[in-house]
């Protein structure tokens, strides 16, 4: 890696699942677990069609593709009580508290931009006293958010409400859709590579790195 190749932002902007906290596997625990009574597996292709969009049209998603005679809202329904259960165990990505604490130190504003919802992105960040350094946080259900990833809109609320311009930011996704979302909204994306994704699907990013360890020789540049 180089890291001169990506100059300082004016901005770093981050996805939270698979790319700060790997809570994907327990999301597919928690979908397989839904399913287990009809007879179905979730399996990886499916859940590569589901990564990084809206909680909904993901769970639409899984029900038309495996035929499970559920509503959209019976689905998620019995999703988020397993979900709710497993969130404050979900462990960081390698290296992304350090990171975080660096870029803070490094007095370059953060922003958080996660489909999740408001109660469910606390849920996951609690206790974790890094999430503190986010001078935004963009959820799911902002009130302005009028379309989910890939449209660029919750980068570019986030990137309104830093005051930075979304040109001068970089932004960290670990799923297909969202690196489409930020290079949307005109991002510089650095992809964090995850198990569940093909690399050859990052490709768009501008740079791919296994974890925040790697991705900290960034920082040599941007000091």
């Amino acid at each position: 890696m180089d890291p001169p190749l990506i100059s300082k932002p004016g901005a770093v902007i981050f996805d939270l699942d698979g790319t700060l906290l790997d809570t994907e596997p327990l999301y597919s625990q928690a979908a397989q677990t839904v399913i287990d009574p009809f007879g179905k597996t979730f399996d990886l292709s499916l859940k590569r069609k589901m990564m990084g969009g809206d909680s909904r049209k993901s769970a639409a998603i899984l029900i038309e593709q495996l035929g499970i005679p559920l509503t959209v809202d019976e689905f998620l329904h019995r999703r988020e009580a397993i979900l709710l259960q497993l969130f404050p165990s979900a462990p960081e990505i390698e290296g992304a508290g350090d990171f975080i604490r660096s870029l803070s130190n490094a007095a370059i504003p953060l922003g958080l931009a996660t489909s999740s919802q408001r109660p469910w992105c606390d849920l996951k960040l609690k206790g974790r006293e890094w999430s503190e350094s986010f001078h935004i946080k963009i959820c799911g259900d902002d009130e302005r958010l009028h379309q989910s990833k890939p449209a660029p809109d919750i980068f570019l609320i986030c990137a309104r409400d830093l005051q930075v311009d979304a040109t001068n930011c970089v932004a960290f996704e670990d799923s297909p859709l969202g690196i489409q979302s930020a290079i949307a909204a005109g991002m510089t994306v650095i992809a964090v590579n995850s198990p569940f994704v093909e690399r050859s699907d990052l490709s768009d990013a501008a740079l791919i790195v296994e974890d925040f360890v790697e991705a900290h020789q960034l920082l040599a540049g941007w000091s």
